[in-house]
């Protein structure tokens, strides 16, 4: 005689989703432009597609598995870095602003295209709050928006038209 609790065929799908979100954004973390003290990845790409896509709980879901697992000693963070080192280092700010990010552009889902690329733009520029925030601490606030956000700034905006361009195709 097994004991077995049953699991909700929607819940386990939602965890199924999840977790394979989590390695999209772990993968989409290894396509790194070596930048100093914030490396450039397809990160904030994938966390936009995340929420769009599975809408605000899934997208949250999947960074926070992702997280989970980087902590917990998977190469996922940029670069192949793991551990709990990494949320004590210059860019925890923006893996937690992820977070944040999903979410808002979980409400991109079911807008019409000019709305969804405003969301998902609001809401790319949106974790660059948490992250400078927390670069500063490093490195100055005056220099954590120049190499934490300004930098970005091209990158933000071809990424941010990639996922909604993504986000329509997958639509079709």
């Amino acid at each position: 005689m097994t004991l077995a609790l049953p699991v909700p065929r929607g819940a386990l799908r939602f965890a199924s989703l999840a977790v394979l979100g989590s390695w999209l954004l772990a993968a989409s973390a290894q396509v790194t432009l070596p930048m100093w003290p914030v490396p450039a990845t397809l990160q904030s790409m994938a966390v936009l597609l995340l929420g769009a896509a599975g809408g605000p709980a899934l997208g949250v879901a999947a960074v926070g598995a992702y997280l989970a697992q980087g902590i917990a000693g998977l190469p996922f963070f940029a670069g192949g870095v793991a551990g709990p080192g990494v949320l004590a280092g210059p860019t925890a700010g923006y893996l937690l602003g992820f977070l944040l990010a999903a979410w808002v552009a979980g409400f991109a889902r079911g807008l019409v295209w000019w709305r969804q690329g405003l969301v998902l733009l609001g809401a790319h520029l949106l974790l660059f709050a948490p992250g400078v925030a927390w670069l500063a601490g490093f490195v100055g606030l005056e220099r954590a928006v120049q190499a934490g956000f300004v930098v970005f700034i091209p990158g933000t905006l071809v990424k941010t038209a990639a996922a909604l361009a993504l986000l329509r195709a997958l639509k079709r």
